[in-house]
């Protein structure tokens, strides 16, 4: 299983990868849209983990642009803010929606849950 986490606060992402790769899951990072695009054309992810907010691309018009670049990868929402709407919006468009501060057992058993359904 390979994961690519996306956030602009650097120091989150890097520490959850790091996290979960102490757990046996191999997980990339990036800070920002550009960055995450060109790691998916390199790469092969079985799922994005995206902040619903950041600068530039927001978590959704990013994961309509990763889906083209890789149809099959699914995906999980995080934000700090936690509205209705991004909820409703992170519901809908994405195998699971986390708020942070994400806990790594949350995180892992949200990745988990998104990867069986898409093998459903």
């Amino acid at each position: 299983m390979r994961l690519l986490l996306v956030d602009d606060e650097a120091e989150l992402v890097s520490a959850l990868a790091e996290r979960l790769s102490l757990r046996g899951i191999e997980a990339d990072y990036a800070t920002d849209g550009d960055a995450a695009a060109d790691k998916v054309r390199a790469s092969a992810y079985d799922l994005a983990v995206l902040d619903m907010k950041m600068p530039g691309l927001s978590g959704l018009d990013l994961k309509k642009k990763l889906q083209r670049l890789r149809p099959g990868m699914r995906f999980i929402f995080m934000t700090g803010h936690g509205s209705e709407e991004d909820f409703r919006a992170g519901s809908a468009e994405a195998a699971g929606y986390l708020v942070k501060p994400v806990r790594i057992e949350a995180l892992i058993a949200a990745v988990e849950t998104a990867l069986a359904a898409g093998r459903g």
